[in-house]
């Protein structure tokens, strides 16, 4: 089975096609937040490069967040409608776990850190098991100086990653000593991989079931309960 992986969950724009045979091609590009211009021509440059029709493609993968609100809207919309004009399935998978799973022969705990924008981060924590990792802790968002109470009270030797990481790096460093390494953003050929893995088990799921991961009200729904608050 091939699948086409569209990942936009973050400031990076990736498109990843592949099966059986592992990542057969990948595009990716982190540029000025442009994901809906980008979006189409690098689906359709990665198909013509991979020489691969788009009715040969089996399945639909998507990172489903969390992330930036309109990157993910941008991915998840184009990945539900290719997905019904195939008539394919689709798999939905965590940005959390996508930056994970590249970390998955370390023996430290995986955290996982994404941008969540006004000052806060999503993380989550994994541990490796054979063949990948498993989350331990539960996503959440919060203020950076939460993430670091939640490595204090662990007190395990942690690897951090994501975007998250790396924007804050001086106050998490400050409150807490641990590396912070690549990868920065989601993979799509991790996407890719781990929906190989999950349609080997038939773990796949019909378009309209595929809903983003939403760990705060978006900003327009925030701003509307202060209105109402306000009067």
């Amino acid at each position: 089975m091939l699948i086409l992986g569209i990942e936009s969950a973050t400031e990076q724009v990736g498109v990843a096609i592949g099966g059986h045979e592992g990542v057969i091609a990948t595009f990716e590009v982190t540029r000025g937040r442009r994901h809906a211009e980008i979006l189409t021509p690098a689906i359709e440059f990665v198909l013509r490069n991979a020489d691969i029709d788009v009715d040969e493609l089996g399945c639909i993968a998507v990172d489903i967040g969390p992330g930036m609100f309109t990157g993910m809207r941008v991915g998840i919309s184009a990945a539900k409608a290719m997905a019904q004009a195939l008539r394919i399935p689709m798999i939905g998978i965590s940005s959390l776990d996508l930056l994970a799973f590249p970390c998955r022969h370390t023996d430290r705990v995986v955290v996982p850190v994404i941008d969540a924008r006004k000052s806060e981060v999503s993380w989550a924590m994994y541990r490796q098991v054979p063949g990948g990792v498993q989350q331990v802790a539960t996503p959440t968002v919060g203020p950076v100086d939460e993430l670091v109470a939640d490595l204090l009270a662990r007190s395990q030797e942690a690897l951090l990653v994501g975007d998250g990481a790396h924007r804050y790096r001086d106050e998490i460093l400050e409150g807490y000593r641990c590396e912070i390494a690549a990868p920065v953003h989601p993979s799509p050929g991790a996407l890719v991989e781990l929906a190989h893995a999950k349609a080997l088990r038939e773990e796949w799921v019909r378009p309209n079931e595929i809903e983003p991961i939403y760990l705060r009200p978006p900003d327009a729904q925030i701003n509307w309960a202060t209105r109402e608050q306000r009067a």
